[in-house]
């Protein structure tokens, strides 16, 4: 655009921009609406060089009715019609806990075929945290037990949870 052009793009947004957007503000009570739709006016204006040209009373009455048919538009369109403005955010969605309650189903009913020792060995070696010296003491077996049946249970387990297709 020629230096003639941007000034008169200037000129004109300082002369008319902040009455034309109390006159959209008005119109929408929504200032941040009323803002774009001054931008866009201005902005055709700015393709439309010869808008720049005219008279001032004129280019003023050119932007406000642009302005305006940009405001019906909007309120015509499908976008407002299905539109419902709040001031109060909805509460946000949770993650979806299907695949969670599906996995622990799957671990639950493949840690059932374990043998009693072995599934106390692993349930509380992973899922109580519990260190093998604590396992032992509290089976009353050596540790050397506890490894062995740690290492048989979860064998056991990856065979159970391969037939149910949960893992390759």
């Amino acid at each position: 655009m020629p230096a003639r052009q941007d000034e008169l793009l200037i000129a004109l947004q300082e002369s008319h921009g902040p009455s034309l957007l109390r006159f959209v503000a008005h119109m929408t009570h929504d200032t941040n609406f009323a803002e774009d739709v001054v931008q866009e006016a201005l902005l055709r204006a700015w393709r439309r060089p010869e808008v720049l040209l005219l008279s001032d009373d004129s280019a003023r009455a050119w932007l406000f009715t642009v302005a305006r048919n940009l405001v019906i538009d909007d309120r015509r369109s499908a976008r407002y019609r299905h539109e419902v403005p709040t001031e109060v955010v909805p509460e946000t969605g949770t993650e979806d806990e299907t695949n969670s309650a599906l996995d622990a189903w799957i671990l639950s009913d493949a840690l059932s075929t374990l043998s009693e020792h072995h599934r106390k060995a692993v349930v509380a070696a992973y899922y109580l945290g519990q260190s093998i010296t604590e396992i032992s003491r509290q089976e009353g077996v050596p540790e050397g037990t506890i490894k062995s049946r740690l290492h048989f249970g979860l064998r056991a387990l990856r065979l159970s949870l391969q037939e149910k297709g949960a893992i390759l």
